[in-house]
Protein backbone atom coordinates (compact mmCIF):
# COMPACT_ATOMS: atom_id res chain seq x y z
CA UNK A 1 0.00 0.00 0.00
CA UNK A 2 1.11 3.61 -1.02
CA UNK A 3 1.19 6.77 1.39
CA UNK A 4 -1.91 8.45 -0.35
CA UNK A 5 -0.68 12.28 -1.32
CA UNK A 6 -3.98 13.18 -2.75
CA UNK A 7 -7.66 13.90 -0.54
CA UNK A 8 -10.77 12.33 -1.80
CA UNK A 9 -13.31 14.50 -3.85
CA UNK A 10 -14.31 18.03 -1.31
CA UNK A 11 -17.91 17.50 -0.13
CA UNK A 12 -20.22 19.64 -0.93
CA UNK A 13 -19.84 23.50 -0.27
CA UNK A 14 -16.29 22.55 -0.48
CA UNK A 15 -13.92 25.02 -2.93
CA UNK A 16 -11.67 22.53 -5.20
CA UNK A 17 -8.20 24.85 -4.89
CA UNK A 18 -8.54 23.97 -1.26
CA UNK A 19 -10.93 27.28 -0.63
CA UNK A 20 -9.97 29.38 2.66
CA UNK A 21 -9.67 27.28 5.72
CA UNK A 22 -12.48 28.87 7.76
CA UNK A 23 -14.68 27.26 4.45
CA UNK A 24 -13.18 24.14 4.69
CA UNK A 25 -12.68 23.28 8.26
CA UNK A 26 -16.61 23.84 8.20
CA UNK A 27 -16.84 21.11 6.01
CA UNK A 28 -14.25 18.82 7.62
CA UNK A 29 -16.20 18.99 11.04
CA UNK A 30 -19.57 17.94 10.00
CA UNK A 31 -18.15 15.20 7.35
CA UNK A 32 -15.86 12.01 7.47
CA UNK A 33 -14.06 13.61 5.02
CA UNK A 34 -10.15 13.77 5.60
CA UNK A 35 -8.83 17.15 6.68
CA UNK A 36 -7.03 19.51 4.06
CA UNK A 37 -4.17 21.35 5.03
CA UNK A 38 -5.89 24.28 4.77
CA UNK A 39 -7.90 23.62 7.34
CA UNK A 40 -5.39 22.29 9.87
CA UNK A 41 -5.06 25.13 12.12
CA UNK A 42 -5.00 23.25 15.41
CA UNK A 43 -1.70 24.26 17.20
CA UNK A 44 -0.30 21.84 20.17
CA UNK A 45 -1.97 24.50 22.57
CA UNK A 46 -5.37 23.91 21.47
CA UNK A 47 -4.58 19.66 21.64
CA UNK A 48 -3.60 20.40 25.45
CA UNK A 49 -6.17 22.21 26.66
CA UNK A 50 -8.67 19.93 25.06
CA UNK A 51 -7.61 16.86 26.72
CA UNK A 52 -6.99 19.14 29.87
CA UNK A 53 -10.29 20.03 29.79
CA UNK A 54 -11.76 16.61 29.28
CA UNK A 55 -9.78 15.24 32.69
CA UNK A 56 -10.29 18.59 34.73
CA UNK A 57 -13.71 17.24 35.84
CA UNK A 58 -15.43 15.91 39.16
CA UNK A 59 -15.39 12.44 37.89
CA UNK A 60 -11.34 12.25 38.75
CA UNK A 61 -11.87 13.59 42.30
CA UNK A 62 -14.02 10.10 42.39
CA UNK A 63 -11.05 8.08 41.17
CA UNK A 64 -8.69 8.44 43.92
CA UNK A 65 -11.42 8.37 46.78
CA UNK A 66 -12.45 4.66 45.01
CA UNK A 67 -8.91 3.69 46.02
CA UNK A 68 -9.24 4.72 49.48
CA UNK A 69 -12.82 3.24 49.19
CA UNK A 70 -11.51 -0.46 48.22
CA UNK A 71 -9.01 -0.28 51.28
CA UNK A 72 -5.85 0.75 49.89
CA UNK A 73 -3.58 3.68 51.98
CA UNK A 74 -3.31 6.94 50.58
CA UNK A 75 0.02 6.75 49.29
CA UNK A 76 -0.67 3.25 47.14
CA UNK A 77 -3.55 5.16 45.71
CA UNK A 78 -1.88 8.00 44.78
CA UNK A 79 0.99 5.57 43.05
CA UNK A 80 -1.37 3.57 40.82
CA UNK A 81 -2.63 6.42 39.80
CA UNK A 82 0.83 8.06 38.74
CA UNK A 83 1.82 4.70 36.88
CA UNK A 84 -1.11 3.69 35.44
CA UNK A 85 -1.85 6.68 33.43
CA UNK A 86 1.63 7.06 32.77
CA UNK A 87 1.76 4.17 30.72
CA UNK A 88 -2.35 4.60 29.70
CA UNK A 89 -1.33 7.92 28.36
CA UNK A 90 1.53 7.51 26.97
CA UNK A 91 0.10 4.72 24.30
CA UNK A 92 -2.69 7.08 23.55
CA UNK A 93 -0.31 9.56 22.58
CA UNK A 94 0.49 7.05 19.81
CA UNK A 95 -3.08 7.23 18.60
CA UNK A 96 -3.11 11.21 18.43
CA UNK A 97 0.23 10.79 15.42
CA UNK A 98 -2.55 8.39 13.43
CA UNK A 99 -5.06 11.74 13.26
CA UNK A 100 -2.37 14.16 12.82
CA UNK A 101 -0.28 12.22 9.77
CA UNK A 102 -4.17 11.11 8.26
CA UNK A 103 -6.47 13.89 8.65
CA UNK A 104 -9.02 10.69 9.57
CA UNK A 105 -10.72 10.13 12.34
CA UNK A 106 -10.02 7.13 14.36
CA UNK A 107 -13.05 4.75 13.77
CA UNK A 108 -13.02 5.76 10.25
CA UNK A 109 -8.78 4.63 10.65
CA UNK A 110 -10.95 1.61 12.33
CA UNK A 111 -11.46 0.24 8.56
CA UNK A 112 -7.94 -0.50 7.53
CA UNK A 113 -7.98 -3.03 10.40
CA UNK A 114 -11.09 -4.40 10.40
CA UNK A 115 -12.49 -3.92 6.82
CA UNK A 116 -14.93 -1.17 5.15
CA UNK A 117 -18.24 -2.28 6.65
CA UNK A 118 -16.47 -4.92 9.46
CA UNK A 119 -15.31 -1.75 11.46
CA UNK A 120 -19.44 -0.85 11.76
CA UNK A 121 -18.53 -3.56 14.98
CA UNK A 122 -16.27 -1.34 16.76
CA UNK A 123 -17.74 2.05 15.70
CA UNK A 124 -20.89 1.24 17.27
CA UNK A 125 -19.45 0.25 20.66
CA UNK A 126 -17.59 3.53 20.91
CA UNK A 127 -20.42 5.33 20.18
CA UNK A 128 -22.30 3.75 23.13
CA UNK A 129 -19.49 4.49 25.10
CA UNK A 130 -19.29 7.88 24.47
CA UNK A 131 -22.75 8.85 25.38
CA UNK A 132 -22.01 6.14 27.93
CA UNK A 133 -19.58 8.78 29.58
CA UNK A 134 -22.08 11.64 28.26
CA UNK A 135 -24.46 10.15 30.99
CA UNK A 136 -21.57 9.29 33.81
CA UNK A 137 -20.66 13.18 33.78
CA UNK A 138 -23.52 14.66 33.41
CA UNK A 139 -24.69 12.85 36.18
CA UNK A 140 -21.41 13.76 38.46
CA UNK A 141 -22.91 17.45 37.57
CA UNK A 142 -25.95 17.00 38.90
CA UNK A 143 -25.30 15.58 41.93
CA UNK A 144 -22.53 17.98 43.03
CA UNK A 145 -25.69 20.87 42.10
CA UNK A 146 -27.90 19.78 44.07
CA UNK A 147 -25.88 18.76 46.90
CA UNK A 148 -24.64 22.55 47.04
CA UNK A 149 -28.42 23.81 46.96
CA UNK A 150 -29.12 21.29 49.91
CA UNK A 151 -26.36 23.39 51.47
CA UNK A 152 -27.67 26.53 51.01
CA UNK A 153 -30.99 25.46 52.08
CA UNK A 154 -32.76 23.87 48.99
CA UNK A 155 -33.85 20.73 49.27
CA UNK A 156 -33.22 18.16 46.15
CA UNK A 157 -35.01 15.17 45.18
CA UNK A 158 -34.90 12.98 42.15
CA UNK A 159 -37.17 15.29 40.32
CA UNK A 160 -35.24 18.19 40.77
CA UNK A 161 -31.95 15.70 39.68
CA UNK A 162 -33.92 14.90 36.22
CA UNK A 163 -34.62 18.16 35.92
CA UNK A 164 -31.23 19.46 36.08
CA UNK A 165 -29.56 17.32 34.02
CA UNK A 166 -32.07 18.16 31.24
CA UNK A 167 -31.13 21.42 31.42
CA UNK A 168 -27.42 20.62 31.47
CA UNK A 169 -27.50 18.10 28.65
CA UNK A 170 -29.11 20.75 26.24
CA UNK A 171 -26.67 22.89 26.99
CA UNK A 172 -23.75 20.37 26.27
CA UNK A 173 -25.35 18.93 22.97
CA UNK A 174 -25.62 22.51 21.53
CA UNK A 175 -21.86 23.13 22.04
CA UNK A 176 -21.22 20.04 20.43
CA UNK A 177 -23.36 20.29 17.68
CA UNK A 178 -21.39 23.68 16.23
CA UNK A 179 -18.36 21.30 16.33
CA UNK A 180 -14.68 21.03 16.61
CA UNK A 181 -14.09 25.31 16.19
CA UNK A 182 -16.27 25.86 19.06
CA UNK A 183 -14.76 23.00 21.41
CA UNK A 184 -11.10 24.18 20.92
CA UNK A 185 -12.19 27.77 21.82
CA UNK A 186 -13.83 26.68 24.72
CA UNK A 187 -11.60 25.03 26.22
CA UNK A 188 -8.95 27.46 25.01
CA UNK A 189 -10.39 30.00 27.20
CA UNK A 190 -11.73 28.42 30.55
CA UNK A 191 -9.74 25.46 31.16
CA UNK A 192 -6.68 27.92 32.55
CA UNK A 193 -9.34 29.80 34.39
CA UNK A 194 -10.11 26.21 35.74
CA UNK A 195 -7.18 25.05 36.75
CA UNK A 196 -6.82 28.18 38.74
CA UNK A 197 -9.95 27.59 40.67
CA UNK A 198 -9.02 23.54 40.89
CA UNK A 199 -5.29 25.10 42.75
CA UNK A 200 -7.14 27.57 45.23
CA UNK A 201 -9.69 24.11 46.38
CA UNK A 202 -6.29 22.11 46.48
CA UNK A 203 -4.75 24.29 48.97
CA UNK A 204 -7.46 25.01 51.18
CA UNK A 205 -7.88 21.40 51.29
CA UNK A 206 -4.84 20.48 51.92
CA UNK A 207 -4.72 23.34 54.61
CA UNK A 208 -7.58 23.15 56.39
CA UNK A 209 -9.55 20.14 56.07
CA UNK A 210 -7.11 17.80 58.27
CA UNK A 211 -5.89 15.60 55.33
CA UNK A 212 -4.66 12.23 56.67
CA UNK A 213 -1.01 12.21 54.62
CA UNK A 214 -0.10 8.76 56.61
CA UNK A 215 -4.10 7.17 56.05
CA UNK A 216 -3.29 3.36 55.88
CA UNK A 217 -6.18 1.89 54.59
CA UNK A 218 -7.14 -1.29 55.52
CA UNK A 219 -3.80 -2.49 55.85
CA UNK A 220 -4.47 -5.17 53.03
CA UNK A 221 -1.35 -7.41 52.72
CA UNK A 222 -0.62 -9.87 50.13
CA UNK A 223 -3.42 -11.21 47.44
CA UNK A 224 -5.91 -8.84 48.93
CA UNK A 225 -3.11 -5.97 47.96
CA UNK A 226 -2.40 -6.63 44.82
CA UNK A 227 -6.21 -7.43 43.85
CA UNK A 228 -6.89 -3.97 44.69
CA UNK A 229 -4.12 -2.58 43.07
CA UNK A 230 -4.82 -4.18 40.01
CA UNK A 231 -8.36 -3.87 40.18
CA UNK A 232 -7.51 0.47 40.41
CA UNK A 233 -4.94 -0.01 37.82
CA UNK A 234 -7.71 -1.48 35.30
CA UNK A 235 -10.61 1.07 36.38
CA UNK A 236 -8.55 4.33 37.24
CA UNK A 237 -4.99 3.85 36.11
CA UNK A 238 -3.89 2.12 32.84
CA UNK A 239 -7.77 1.87 32.23
CA UNK A 240 -8.46 5.64 32.14
CA UNK A 241 -5.85 6.31 29.15
CA UNK A 242 -7.06 3.33 27.41
CA UNK A 243 -11.14 4.89 27.24
CA UNK A 244 -9.41 7.54 25.16
CA UNK A 245 -7.54 5.75 22.77
CA UNK A 246 -10.88 5.70 20.67
CA UNK A 247 -10.92 9.26 20.54
CA UNK A 248 -7.22 10.58 19.85
CA UNK A 249 -7.64 11.11 16.21
CA UNK A 250 -10.96 12.77 16.27
CA UNK A 251 -8.93 15.99 17.04
CA UNK A 252 -5.38 15.62 15.61
CA UNK A 253 -6.93 15.21 12.68
CA UNK A 254 -7.02 19.11 12.47
CA UNK A 255 -3.28 19.55 13.07
CA UNK A 256 -1.00 20.21 10.39
CA UNK A 257 1.41 17.79 9.28
CA UNK A 258 4.13 20.29 9.68
CA UNK A 259 4.20 20.16 13.63
CA UNK A 260 6.88 17.97 15.21
CA UNK A 261 4.89 14.97 16.27
CA UNK A 262 6.85 14.94 19.21
CA UNK A 263 5.74 17.94 19.99
CA UNK A 264 1.78 16.84 19.32
CA UNK A 265 2.91 13.55 21.47
CA UNK A 266 3.84 15.43 24.34
CA UNK A 267 0.81 18.27 24.51
CA UNK A 268 -1.41 15.36 24.13
CA UNK A 269 -0.20 12.95 27.07
CA UNK A 270 0.12 16.00 28.89
CA UNK A 271 -2.97 17.25 28.88
CA UNK A 272 -4.37 13.64 29.77
CA UNK A 273 -2.11 13.07 32.31
CA UNK A 274 -1.52 16.30 34.57
CA UNK A 275 -5.15 17.14 35.28
CA UNK A 276 -6.05 13.03 35.82
CA UNK A 277 -3.43 12.20 38.47
CA UNK A 278 -3.99 15.94 40.12
CA UNK A 279 -7.63 15.51 40.62
CA UNK A 280 -7.16 12.01 41.41
CA UNK A 281 -4.91 12.53 44.18
CA UNK A 282 -6.85 15.47 45.47
CA UNK A 283 -9.97 12.95 45.66
CA UNK A 284 -7.93 10.18 47.75
CA UNK A 285 -6.67 13.15 49.93
CA UNK A 286 -10.57 14.23 50.64
CA UNK A 287 -11.78 10.34 50.98
CA UNK A 288 -8.90 10.48 53.62
CA UNK A 289 -11.50 12.51 56.12
CA UNK A 290 -14.82 11.77 54.39
CA UNK A 291 -17.13 9.15 54.52
CA UNK A 292 -17.82 7.87 51.19
CA UNK A 293 -16.83 8.29 47.43
CA UNK A 294 -20.11 10.11 46.23
CA UNK A 295 -18.11 13.33 44.64
CA UNK A 296 -21.32 15.73 46.07
CA UNK A 297 -20.26 14.78 49.45
CA UNK A 298 -16.79 14.73 49.14
CA UNK A 299 -16.86 18.16 48.23
CA UNK A 300 -19.94 19.44 50.58
CA UNK A 301 -18.41 18.01 53.68
CA UNK A 302 -14.68 19.56 53.19
CA UNK A 303 -15.79 22.77 51.69
CA UNK A 304 -19.43 23.38 52.59
CA UNK A 305 -21.25 26.86 51.41
CA UNK A 306 -16.82 27.80 50.83
CA UNK A 307 -17.67 25.63 47.64
CA UNK A 308 -20.61 27.90 45.70
CA UNK A 309 -18.54 30.01 44.21
CA UNK A 310 -15.58 27.75 43.28
CA UNK A 311 -17.77 25.14 42.10
CA UNK A 312 -19.72 26.59 39.81
CA UNK A 313 -16.65 27.00 37.90
CA UNK A 314 -15.72 23.86 38.42
CA UNK A 315 -18.68 22.74 36.81
CA UNK A 316 -17.10 23.61 33.72
CA UNK A 317 -15.03 20.46 33.68
CA UNK A 318 -17.63 17.15 32.77
CA UNK A 319 -19.30 19.77 30.52
CA UNK A 320 -15.84 20.09 28.51
CA UNK A 321 -15.63 16.22 28.79
CA UNK A 322 -19.33 15.74 26.93
CA UNK A 323 -18.49 18.15 24.28
CA UNK A 324 -15.81 15.90 23.00
CA UNK A 325 -18.06 12.60 24.01
CA UNK A 326 -21.39 14.32 21.74
CA UNK A 327 -18.59 15.30 18.90
CA UNK A 328 -16.80 11.84 19.01
CA UNK A 329 -19.84 10.00 19.39
CA UNK A 330 -21.72 11.73 16.03
CA UNK A 331 -18.52 10.66 14.22
CA UNK A 332 -18.98 7.44 15.09
CA UNK A 333 -22.57 7.20 13.76
CA UNK A 334 -21.56 8.76 10.18
CA UNK A 335 -19.13 5.90 10.08
CA UNK A 336 -21.91 3.27 10.05
CA UNK A 337 -22.83 5.36 7.00
CA UNK A 338 -25.53 6.41 8.53
CA UNK A 339 -26.48 9.75 5.94
CA UNK A 340 -27.26 12.18 8.76
CA UNK A 341 -26.71 15.50 9.50
CA UNK A 342 -23.91 15.44 12.40
CA UNK A 343 -25.81 17.88 13.82
CA UNK A 344 -28.34 15.75 14.37
CA UNK A 345 -26.85 12.89 15.00
CA UNK A 346 -25.51 14.80 18.09
CA UNK A 347 -28.90 15.43 19.54
CA UNK A 348 -29.78 12.10 19.28
CA UNK A 349 -26.35 11.35 21.02
CA UNK A 350 -28.15 13.92 23.73
CA UNK A 351 -31.35 11.81 24.48
CA UNK A 352 -30.18 8.62 24.54
CA UNK A 353 -27.21 10.00 27.08
CA UNK A 354 -29.85 11.51 29.14
CA UNK A 355 -32.02 8.54 29.74
CA UNK A 356 -28.70 6.57 31.05
CA UNK A 357 -28.42 9.41 32.88
CA UNK A 358 -31.70 9.00 34.83
CA UNK A 359 -30.71 5.60 35.16
CA UNK A 360 -27.91 6.52 37.49
CA UNK A 361 -29.72 8.98 39.11
CA UNK A 362 -31.99 6.06 40.52
CA UNK A 363 -28.40 3.76 40.75
CA UNK A 364 -28.11 3.82 44.52
CA UNK A 365 -24.10 2.09 44.74
CA UNK A 366 -22.50 5.03 42.93
CA UNK A 367 -18.72 3.36 43.49
CA UNK A 368 -19.57 0.11 42.40
CA UNK A 369 -21.97 1.39 39.44
CA UNK A 370 -18.47 3.28 38.34
CA UNK A 371 -16.15 0.77 38.86
CA UNK A 372 -18.16 -1.58 36.77
CA UNK A 373 -18.70 0.98 34.29
CA UNK A 374 -14.89 1.34 33.58
CA UNK A 375 -13.66 -1.36 34.16
CA UNK A 376 -16.20 -3.05 31.56
CA UNK A 377 -15.21 -0.80 29.27
CA UNK A 378 -11.90 -2.51 29.09
CA UNK A 379 -12.73 -5.66 27.94
CA UNK A 380 -13.22 -3.98 24.42
CA UNK A 381 -11.39 -0.76 24.07
CA UNK A 382 -8.22 -2.87 24.81
CA UNK A 383 -8.33 -5.38 22.05
CA UNK A 384 -8.98 -3.12 19.56
CA UNK A 385 -6.35 -0.26 20.61
CA UNK A 386 -4.39 -3.72 19.99
CA UNK A 387 -5.39 -4.25 17.19
CA UNK A 388 -5.24 -0.88 15.48
CA UNK A 389 -2.03 -0.22 16.71
CA UNK A 390 -0.51 -3.93 15.52
CA UNK A 391 -2.12 -2.69 12.27
CA UNK A 392 -0.61 0.61 11.52
CA UNK A 393 2.69 0.83 12.91
CA UNK A 394 3.96 -2.48 12.48
CA UNK A 395 1.84 -3.90 9.64
CA UNK A 396 1.42 -0.57 7.65
CA UNK A 397 4.35 0.86 9.00
CA UNK A 398 2.25 4.11 8.80
CA UNK A 399 1.60 3.95 5.32
CA UNK A 400 -1.80 4.59 5.13
CA UNK A 401 -3.99 5.14 1.47
CA UNK A 402 -6.55 7.63 3.34
CA UNK A 403 -8.40 7.87 -0.98
CA UNK A 404 -9.23 3.79 0.03
CA UNK A 405 -10.71 4.16 3.69
CA UNK A 406 -13.43 6.49 1.67
CA UNK A 407 -14.71 3.73 -1.05
CA UNK A 408 -17.97 3.03 -1.43
CA UNK A 409 -18.89 -0.21 0.80
CA UNK A 410 -18.35 -3.88 -1.05
CA UNK A 411 -16.98 -1.48 -4.45
CA UNK A 412 -13.43 -0.19 -2.96
CA UNK A 413 -10.38 -1.34 -2.42
CA UNK A 414 -10.56 -2.44 1.93
CA UNK A 415 -11.95 -5.89 2.16
CA UNK A 416 -15.60 -5.42 3.37
CA UNK A 417 -15.13 -7.71 6.43
CA UNK A 418 -11.84 -8.57 7.90
CA UNK A 419 -11.57 -11.46 9.82
CA UNK A 420 -8.96 -11.92 10.88
CA UNK A 421 -9.44 -9.05 13.12
CA UNK A 422 -13.01 -9.31 14.02
CA UNK A 423 -11.98 -12.84 14.90
CA UNK A 424 -8.86 -12.21 17.19
CA UNK A 425 -11.40 -8.78 18.47
CA UNK A 426 -13.68 -10.99 19.87
CA UNK A 427 -11.19 -13.73 20.79
CA UNK A 428 -9.41 -10.58 22.87
CA UNK A 429 -12.88 -9.44 24.92
CA UNK A 430 -13.16 -12.96 25.94
CA UNK A 431 -8.90 -12.98 27.02
CA UNK A 432 -10.08 -9.50 28.65
CA UNK A 433 -13.00 -10.69 30.55
CA UNK A 434 -10.88 -13.70 31.64
CA UNK A 435 -8.54 -11.64 33.38
CA UNK A 436 -10.68 -8.83 34.73
CA UNK A 437 -11.75 -8.77 38.43
CA UNK A 438 -14.31 -5.73 39.00
CA UNK A 439 -16.30 -5.44 41.63
CA UNK A 440 -19.70 -6.87 40.51
CA UNK A 441 -19.33 -10.63 40.43
CA UNK A 442 -20.18 -10.64 36.51
CA UNK A 443 -16.94 -8.87 35.78
CA UNK A 444 -14.67 -11.56 38.19
CA UNK A 445 -13.38 -14.09 35.12
CA UNK A 446 -11.95 -17.10 35.98
CA UNK A 447 -8.74 -16.62 34.85
CA UNK A 448 -8.58 -13.28 37.32
CA UNK A 449 -10.11 -15.22 40.02
CA UNK A 450 -7.57 -18.16 39.61
CA UNK A 451 -4.85 -15.35 40.64
CA UNK A 452 -6.48 -14.60 43.74
CA UNK A 453 -8.00 -11.25 42.53
CA UNK A 454 -5.60 -9.64 40.84
CA UNK A 455 -6.64 -8.03 37.60
CA UNK A 456 -4.27 -7.95 34.50
CA UNK A 457 -7.38 -7.82 32.54
CA UNK A 458 -6.21 -4.87 29.75
CA UNK A 459 -2.38 -6.50 29.39
CA UNK A 460 -3.76 -9.99 28.55
CA UNK A 461 -7.01 -8.70 26.37
CA UNK A 462 -4.30 -6.39 24.30
CA UNK A 463 -1.67 -9.36 23.61
CA UNK A 464 -3.96 -11.91 23.12
CA UNK A 465 -6.15 -9.66 20.47
CA UNK A 466 -2.59 -7.94 18.84
CA UNK A 467 -0.63 -11.44 18.44
CA UNK A 468 -3.71 -13.18 17.50
CA UNK A 469 -4.17 -10.96 14.48
CA UNK A 470 -0.80 -11.04 13.52
CA UNK A 471 -1.24 -14.42 13.51
CA UNK A 472 -4.55 -14.52 11.35
CA UNK A 473 -3.85 -11.32 9.17
CA UNK A 474 -2.84 -11.52 5.38
CA UNK A 475 0.71 -10.92 4.30
CA UNK A 476 -0.31 -7.47 3.43
CA UNK A 477 -3.28 -5.39 4.69
CA UNK A 478 -6.58 -6.72 2.82
CA UNK A 479 -6.79 -3.68 0.36
CA UNK A 480 -7.27 -4.93 -3.54
CA UNK A 481 -7.86 -3.12 -6.81
CA UNK A 482 -10.76 -0.94 -7.45
CA UNK A 483 -13.47 -3.28 -8.77
CA UNK A 484 -13.32 -1.02 -12.44
CA UNK A 485 -9.73 -2.24 -12.51
CA UNK A 486 -10.47 -6.04 -11.90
Amino acid sequence: MSVSTQSPPPGPGARRDGGDSLEATEVAEHSLLPVPESARTSTAGHQFWIWAGANTAPINWVLGALGVELGLSLWQTIAVLVVGNLIGMSVFGLFVLMGQRTGVSQMVLSRLAFGRRGAYLPAAMQGLLAAGWCAVNTWIILDLVVALLGRLGVDGGTSLKIAVAVLLMVGQVLLAAVGFRAIARFERWTVPVTLVVMLAMTVVAWTTSGVDWGYAGEGLQGAALWSAMSTIMTAIGIGWGITWFAYASDYSRFVPRSMPPARLYLASVLGQFLPTVWLGVFGATLATVADGVDPGQLVVQNFGALAVPVILLVLHGPIATNILNIYSCSLCAQTLDWNVDRRLLSYGVGALALVFTVYLVLQGDFAAALDAWLAGLVTWVAPWGAIVLVNYYVVQRREVDVDALFDPPGRGRLVDVSWPALVAFAVGIVATWSAEYGIPSQLQGPLARAMGGIDLSWLFGAVVAGGLYLLLRPARVAVSAPAAAR
